[in-house]
C-alpha cells in the first residue's frame, strides 16, 4: 500500500499546484494592495479636500483655514501613507531574495531621492510665485514624482494595474495644473484619493479570488 505522502501526482494534481504556487508567487511580488494603495488614497483625499476648502474654485476660501493649516494635514496625512507603504513593501521584500530584493531597495531610494528633489525645487522656486502657485508647485511636483514610480514600480515588477494607476496619477495631475490650483485640488482629493482608495481594495478583491 502507498503512503498519501508518497503516491505520484497525477497531471492534473501538478497543474493545480503548479497554478496555486503561481497565484502565491504573484500575491507575494505585488504586495497587499491596501497597504500600497489605499493610505495614499485617505492621505490625499484628506489634503486635497482640505487644499480644495482653502483655494475654492472661485479663489474665495469655502472654509476659514489658511493655506499652511490645509498643507500641514495634507503632510501629516502622507507621512502616515508613506509609513503604512513603506511597512507594506518590506513585508513584500522579505519573501523575496536575490535580484528581485535588490529592485525593490532601489525603488525605495529612487522614492526618496525624487521626493527630496522635488523638495529643494519647490523650496527655491516659490518665492518667485504667488501663493496659489506655489501650491500648485508643491503638489504637482510631487504628484509627478508619484506617477512615474508608479509607474517605473509596474514595469519593474510587470504589474499592469500599478503601471495604469500610474498613468491615471500623471493624466490627473496634468489636467489639474491646466485648469488651477482649486480644481487641481478638488480633482486630485476625488479622482486620485478616491480612485486609489476603490482600486486597493478592487485589487485586493481580486487577488483574494
Amino acid at each position: 500500500m502507498v503512503d498519501d505522502e508518497e503516491r505520484v501526482l497525477t497531471p492534473e494534481e501538478m497543474l493545480r499546484v503548479i497554478e496555486e504556487q503561481s497565484h502565491a508567487t504573484t500575491k507575494w511580488l505585488h504586495g497587499d494592495p491596501r497597504l500600497l494603495y489605499v493610505p495614499w488614497g485617505v492621505a490625499w483625499l484628506l489634503g486635497f479636500s482640505a487644499l480644495f476648502l482653502h483655494y475654492g474654485l472661485d479663489g474665495r476660501p469655502y472654509l476659514a483655514i489658511t493655506q499652511m493649516q490645509a498643507v500641514g494635514v495634507l503632510l501629516a496625512a502622507m507621512l502616515v501613507a508613506g509609513t503604512v507603504s513603506a511597512y507594506g513593501i518590506v513585508k513584500m521584500n522579505k519573501l523575496v531574495r536575490g535580484d528581485t530584493s535588490a529592485r525593490g531597495a532601489m525603488y525605495g531610494y529612487a522614492w526618496l531621492a525624487g521626493m527630496v528633489l522635488v523638495t529643494i525645487i519647490a523650496i527655491r522656486l516659490s518665492p518667485l510665485l504667488p501663493a496659489a502657485e506655489r501650491g500648485l508647485l508643491w503638489a504637482g511636483g510631487s504628484l509627478l514624482v508619484v506617477a512615474l514610480l508608479y509607474m517605473l514600480g509596474g514595469a519593474i515588477w510587470l504589474n499592469w494595474p500599478m503601471f495604469f494607476i500610474g498613468g491615471w496619477t500623471a493624466g490627473v495631475n496634468a489636467l489639474g495644473v491646466l485648469l488651477g490650483t482649486g480644481l487641481h485640488a478638488l480633482l486630485t482629493a476625488v479622482l486620485l484619493g478616491g480612485g486609489f482608495i476603490a482600486a486597493g481594495l478592487w485589487l485586493w478583491r481580486r487577488q483574494r479570488g
